[in-house]
C-alpha cells in the first residue's frame, strides 16, 4: 500500500497521478501530489515504477495500512529499489538488470524482509 511521498525529492511531474489505476493521488497545481485515498491502493507499484526521482515508497503489505518510518526508508536503499531491479526506465540498458521482470516474488520477499526488519529493529541471534 502506497506509504510515503517524499517532496523533498517529488519533482511534481504528476506521472505517479496519470498512471494509478485507483485514482490515489490528487494532482497539484504547483508541486507534489497529494496521496488524497491510500486505502483505495492496491499496491501494484506502478507509481513507483515511474518516479524517476525515487519519491515513492509502495510498503508491500495489500490488506492494510502498516506503519512505516521515513527515516529508516530513506536510510535502508529502499527507495527506486523495484524500478532499478525490474530493469525499468534508465535502468533498461544497464545488463544487470536488463529484462528481470520475471524476478518480481523475489524483488516483493527482499521488500518484505527489509519492511520487517525496518518494523522490528531488534537484532537477530543466531543459535549456536
Amino acid at each position: 500500500m502506497i506509504a510515503l511521498l517524499l517532496t523533498d525529492r517529488c519533482t511534481g511531474c504528476q506521472r505517479c497521478v496519470d498512471v494509478c489505476p485507483r485514482h490515489v493521488f490528487d494532482a497539484a497545481a504547483d508541486g507534489p501530489p497529494v496521496i488524497a485515498r491510500p486505502a483505495d491502493c492496491q499496491t501494484c507499484f506502478q507509481c513507483e515504477l515511474y518516479c524517476r526521482a525515487d519519491a515513492l515508497y509502495v510498503e508491500p503489505t495489500v490488506d492494510q495500512a502498516v506503519p512505516v518510518d521515513e527515516a529508516a526508508v530513506r536510510a535502508s536503499g529502499l527507495l527506486g529499489v523495484f524500478r532499478r531491479d525490474s530493469g525499468w526506465d534508465e535502468w533498461a540498458g544497464d545488463p544487470r538488470f536488463a529484462d528481470q521482470h520475471w524476478r518480481m516474488e523475489e524483488v516483493f520477499a527482499r521488500g518484505r524482509a527489509l519492511q520487517a526488519a525496518l518494523l522490528d529493529p531488534s537484532p537477530t541471534t543466531n543459535p549456536s
